[in-house]
């Protein structure tokens, strides 16, 4: 059985999931449908940390939108993101970035660049 379930989630896996890490900053492309239309929508900012291994993974992009802080989880294999695009990447020293939620203002996004 186990054979059977590693086989179909191993062909819904993404092949470029690796190409990010905690810390970077990112740009996730999503794909949003609304009513017959479909469009991409696209969410900037610091990856805060990865969840879970296989096709349950999922990852935290966080971003100081009007000066609040918004969070927004994805699930790294889901069909509604269309690409994932780094653009700058960061050098943490730790696997989840709690400790920007209490900052304020520009410190909130700022992790040391590679």
């Amino acid at each position: 059985m186990n054979q059977i379930i590693g086989a179909i989630e191993k062909e819904q896996q993404k092949a470029d999931a690796n190409t990010f890490k905690v810390g970077d900053s990112v740009r996730v492309h999503t794909r949003v449908v609304e009513g017959d239309k479909e469009r991409i929508q696209i969410f900037g900012g610091v990856v805060i940390g990865r969840k879970g291994r296989g096709l349950n993974e999922t990852f935290t992009v966080r971003r100081i939108s009007y000066g609040e802080g918004v969070e927004r989880v994805f699930p790294l294999h889901s069909p509604r993101i269309a690409k994932i695009e780094v653009e700058q990447q960061g050098r943490v020293r730790r696997a989840r970035l709690n400790y920007l939620r209490t900052r304020k203002g520009k410190e909130a996004t700022a992790v040391r660049e590679m």
